[in-house]
């Protein structure tokens, strides 16, 4: 903790605040940058759905399988598939996008381990950003539906962001998907029982807002169903 402390002091010692105030305003521009180019990437696209999960889920996994049987029977309703365009259910999900002749989007993150874009996006769909807050935006701004497959934080954070733009409606409803009951249940759980029965922190009708399924098939009908009560095609 002190050795923390003094790394702090000394950063600051070493930068006056002017440069520090300085070096912020050029990171807004920065942050504008991302913004920029990815709305106007994105924008192009179509309907498309996020899907999420881990990236250490590996090739011939059970949930990796799954990942790209979703994917791939997307496209066969006229889907494009986003992912954070790195390994594990990402690579699974694009590589069944690609196998569908469906489009294929990255949003890669930029991060100390140098996380690489996967084999299976489309070029033309490839973007790296520097942000993890724009890089989210992309993912909900701009899909139509929201799959959850088994992952670690960052997968609960994209999830929860997600529930917590519909719930608030900052966001319009759109399909939250979680997918393996195995995995989702436990959460489940504990959200019905300490969150609504317990502190009546959420409100019942939020267990409304997502879909615990097992199978691809499932995901697809919750997908189907939700749009065929607003009159709107994957192809608008």
């Amino acid at each position: 903790m002190k050795e923390n402390e003094e790394m702090i002091k000394n950063a600051f010692e070493q930068r006056s605040w002017t440069e520090i105030k300085t070096e912020d305003s050029w990171r807004i521009l920065r942050i504008m940058g991302e913004f920029i180019e990815g709305f106007e990437k994105m924008t192009r696209l179509g309907p498309c759905v996020s899907i999420f999960g881990s990236a250490r889920t590996p090739e011939g996994h059970p949930y990796y399988q799954l990942a790209e049987e979703i994917a791939f029977k997307l496209t066969q309703f006229g889907y494009g598939v986003i992912t954070g365009g790195g390994g594990g259910i990402m690579e699974a999900a694009n590589r069944g996008a690609l196998r569908g002749k469906g489009i294929s989007v990255g949003l890669n993150i930029v991060l100390p381990h140098e996380q690489q874009p996967n084999p299976y996006i489309d070029r033309r769909h490839s973007l790296s950003f520097e942000h993890f807050f724009v890089r989210k935006t992309m993912f909900v701004k701009y899909a139509q539906g929201f799959i959850a497959l088994p992952g670690g934080f960052g997968t609960m954070d994209e999830l929860f962001e997600a529930l917590t733009l519909i719930q608030t409606h900052k966001s319009g409803a759109f399909p939250v998907i979680m997918v393996g009951k195995d995995y989702w249940s436990g959460l489940l759980d504990w959200i019905k029982q300490k969150m609504l029965a317990e502190n009546s922190y959420i409100n019942a009708d939020d267990l409304d807002l997502f879909h615990l399924v097992d199978t691809a098939d499932e995901v697809l009908e919750h997908i189907n169903t939700f749009y065929s009560k607003y009159m709107l095609s994957p192809n608008f």
